[in-house]
């Protein structure tokens, strides 16, 4: 199986601030990750770099065995912990804009979701809630044919509906055999798509287990494990 995530002794710093302190993991084609930990415990800036968006201080970063830059934001498909898109735009602006931009995004996929989701391509930005503003997000972004997908909070703030579809939304991507990093705070609500879960809290790596693992042998779900490593019991 291929490696589609290589992190080996990364370190990031702002100024004296240490974001990511020495950490190193790998994570193969098909599998999803679920990244948790507290808000400031690096879970974004490791996604911001994974999507090219931040540069690395030391050590190595590849997706699919390139450094992340110009040739690797056609495989990475990010979805940012906050809406994107300008407030004038229509559902259908933001479809041609992703259409123009990503030669990978597929339109059929995107028409399809936004049924699903209950969207119409008339609706506008500014008048979206924030539910359906991230139920739109998440919907462009599952919509490109990338490599791995990052997802950072995508159920963060929204009604137990609109939630249910974001999370059946990525099950659909995950049961396609696509790599998926999913970071959130949110572990009960959403660890049944988890293979993996990686624990993180103040710029290092607390824990990094399969879910079969932690259920098969610890006989605990990601919640009580996620719950027992900041108790300093299991970590």
């Amino acid at each position: 199986m291929a490696t589609i995530v290589t992190v080996d002794n990364l370190t990031k710093k702002y100024g004296r601030k240490i974001a990511l302190d020495n950490i190193s993991f790998k994570l193969e084609e098909g599998k999803v990750l679920g990244l948790l930990g507290p808000n400031g415990s690096g879970k974004t800036t490791l996604i911001k770099i994974l999507s090219a968006f931040h540069q690395i201080t030391s050590g190595r970063v590849e997706i699919c065995g390139k450094k992340p830059g110009v040739e690797t934001k056609s495989m990475v498909s990010y979805l940012p912990d906050r809406n994107f898109l300008p407030k004038w735009m229509k559902i259908k602006d933001a479809k041609e804009y992703y259409n123009d931009f990503f030669y990978n995004f597929n339109a059929q996929t995107f028409g399809e979701m936004l049924e699903v989701m209950k969207l119409s391509e008339d609706m506008k930005v500014k008048e979206l809630s924030k539910g359906m503003q991230e139920k739109l997000n998440l919907s462009l972004t599952l919509s490109r044919d990338a490599s791995l997908y990052l997802l950072d909070e995508p159920i963060g703030g929204v009604d137990p509906v609109a939630r249910d579809m974001i999370l059946n939304s990525i099950i659909d991507k995950a049961f396609q055999n696509k790599t998926l990093i999913v970071s959130t705070q949110l572990v009960r609500d959403i660890e049944s798509i988890f293979d993996e879960v990686m624990i993180m809290n103040e710029g290092k790596i607390l824990a990094h287990e399969t879910v079969d693992n932690l259920r098969m042998e610890k006989s605990m779900s990601v919640e009580e494990y996620f719950k027992d490593c900041f108790g300093g019991v299991t970590c």
